[in-house]
């Protein structure tokens, strides 16, 4: 388990876009920039929704107004109904049910529009948080293929992962629900005490005292229970990174007989997620038997007061009931609102880092092109390269090197010397720190990226296919390739008989970790996928290190005839495999030692010499 990784579990690396705190749903956290986020949101999105937005405004409040008159006019039935009743008892008159049955027809046409226009505020509200849901994932995938390589070297897998998928549903279902819910709940406690004003304003003042103490308790409950939230959610990323580690890295587990191990340390975070996450729940569970205590004691004054105001006769029996409704629903739409500004923090957490990621500096292209990229033959001239993944480390020093048109160039060197480095810079996923590498004589950084790409063709040492069939993995490069041209790619990367031997032949599905096949016919295959887009200049980075020695001699000449009249550059372990190179490059600590052919080179009884002449020892042993 290595010791980045190991300090990304532990939490002590920056998780998210910008540094933020680790990313994921579930839990209480709050954004760096509250207001600036939600600025910058509503500008970059929410302009173009003024309309709808206004739609959801208007009949959230009207259907909020349509449900709260309800319990008055209930008010008026009751009294219908006592008065009736007493006037019998008196022999004074009786029940109105002509008049009961109009108030219930007009209780009943009220809550049939409330209902309508919640209907209509929701669709409307759907489909805009459904649609803004969309365009921001959209435009995360987009964004994720302008970003430089030096990005995803800051960045784990998980994180980036967490952006699309956690932050972005979180926002999804939070706007779509909070932006209803806060209007709901504001315009009912404004409603409700409109209301509550129009029947007895004593009354009122005495269920409005109740609100101070409800605020103070749900304030210092949220507070209280909010860092618990937060530790939840830090441990939360902890245990998330070590299962996926663990998951990833099974076959190193169970080699090192480590079960163990991670099986005690996955038990110290899942007991520190346990701790987190009880004391959070436990907290979180105090809002609502708090809220129902208030309630009840409100209602028990409202209740006491309102037999006093009816004994004097300054309020009916309806009224008093109509009053009891709105004090019991007074307090809920509070307890709504802290609930509500809690998953607003939450959503605007996860708005920060989607919009952080948003923000980061895509890779920079050149709009010129001076050249016309399909006469480009391959003479390369590296000119006093300087670079560093870090600016303070630099790796490659003062590199200088003219390679010709057609020329099989190979490059060797210890582990860490800058091999591989080299060739990225050469295909721009790397700007130099200073000097300059030219193709024909045109500087690389006066191409465009994906026109100079275009004219390359890369077997890696770490192969990389994709859950689907073997034919689309070779046709990759060649999206428009016909059957024939995959067919003669596979022969000629010695692919072609393991392919038939399977089940389904080219049709055959690769799964989603590409488990089924080997590392060796991973490899080939790879390799006949750069076969198959015949590019101008080839770059093989350790191409045959799955390969076993056979089928290398076999794969060598393919690749022979393959770089007939195309620059080539090989990055090679086995100093074996490239004895036929016209250049050697010999590189150690970024410098080139040494150069020339094979035979030049050990002439030199050089550094060289001493590589060759060891792996020759270690072969004979």
């Amino acid at each position: 388990m290595s010791e980045e990784r190991r300090e990304n579990i532990k939490g002590k690396r920056p998780r998210g876009p910008g540094g933020h705190g680790p990313m994921g749903a579930g839990a209480v956290e709050n954004a760096e920039d509250f207001k600036g986020t939600v600025v910058k949101f509503s500008k970059r999105y929410l302009e173009k929704y003024k309309i709808p937005l206004v739609i959801v405004f208007i009949f959230a409040i009207a259907s909020t107004i349509f449900t709260i008159v309800g319990p008055k006019i209930l008010g008026n039935a009751t009294t219908e109904i006592y008065t009736g009743i007493v006037g019998k008892i008196s022999g004074t008159g009786g029940i109105n049910f002509d008049k009961i049955l109009e108030i219930i027809l007009i209780l009943v046409g009220l809550y049939a529009i409330s209902a309508v226009f919640s209907l209509i505020q929701s669709l409307v509200m759907t489909k805009v948080s459904q649609t803004l849901t969309y365009k921001m994932r959209d435009e995360l995938s987009k964004k994720i293929h302008k970003l430089p390589m030096n990005f995803f070297d800051k960045k784990n897998k998980g994180e980036v992962l967490s952006v699309l998928t956690n932050d972005i549903d979180t926002f999804g279902q939070a706007f779509n629900q909070c932006i209803t819910d806060i209007i709901t709940a504001i315009c009912t406690i404004i409603g409700i005490l409109v209301m509550m004003i129009s029947i007895n304003i004593p009354m009122t003042l005495i269920s409005l005292i109740i609100l101070p103490v409800a605020a103070f308790l749900v304030k210092g409950i949220v507070s209280k229970s909010q860092k618990y939230f937060k530790a939840q959610q830090d441990v939360l990323g902890n245990v998330n990174g070590q299962v996926e580690e663990v998951y990833s890295g099974q076959l190193i587990v169970k080699a090192f007989n480590k079960e163990d191990d991670v099986l005690e340390e996955f038990k110290e975070y899942n007991d520190k997620l346990f701790s987190a996450g009880w004391k959070s729940q436990f907290m979180g569970g105090f809002m609502h038997p708090v809220m129902n205590f208030i309630s009840n004691i409100g209602y028990v004054a409202v209740a006491v007061a309102g037999g006093y105001f009816a004994i004097k006769g300054r309020i009916t029996v309806g009224n008093i009931q109509s009053f009891v409704q709105y004090n019991k629903q007074f307090t809920r739409p509070i307890g709504e609102v802290a609930q509500v500004m809690t998953q607003i923090q939450t959503m605007v957490a996860a708005l920060e880092r989607i919009l952080d990621f948003l923000d980061e500096e895509e890779e920079k292209d050149s709009d010129k092109n001076p050249a016309d990229v399909k006469s480009l033959k391959g003479n390369v001239e590296f000119e006093h390269v300087h670079f560093g993944y870090n600016p303070d480390k630099i790796i490659i020093n003062d590199f200088n090197a003219s390679v010709k048109d057609g020329q099989k160039i190979a490059i060797v060197g210890p582990t860490g010397a800058g091999k591989t480095t080299l060739v990225k810079l050469l295909m721009r996923f790397y700007d130099l720190n200073s000097g300059k590498i030219t193709i024909d004589g045109y500087d690389i950084k006066d191409f465009k990226k994906g026109d100079l790409r275009q004219h390359f063709g890369m077997v890696l040492q770490d192969t990389w296919l994709f859950g689907g069939t073997i034919k689309d993995n070779i046709k990759y490069s060649k999206p428009d390739a016909t059957d024939d041209e995959i067919i003669e790619a596979a022969k000629a990367a010695h692919v072609h008989h393991f392919i038939k031997t399977l089940s389904g032949g080219y049709n055959n599905v690769l799964n989603e970790e590409t488990s089924n096949i080997s590392a060796g016919q991973k490899q080939l295959l790879t390799i006949a996928r750069v076969i198959l887009v015949d590019p101008e200049i080839l770059i093989l980075d350790e191409a045959t290190s799955s390969i076993d020695t056979r089928t290398e001699i076999q794969i060598q000449a393919a690749m022979d005839n393959l770089m007939k009249g195309r620059t080539s550059f090989i990055i090679a372990h086995r100093l074996s495999t490239i004895k036929n190179a016209d250049m050697i490059l010999v590189i150690n600590n970024g410098d080139i030692v040494e150069q020339g052919n094979h035979e030049e080179l050990l002439a030199k009884d050089g550094f060289y010499a001493t590589l060759y002449n060891s792996q020759f020892d270690e072969e004979e042993e």
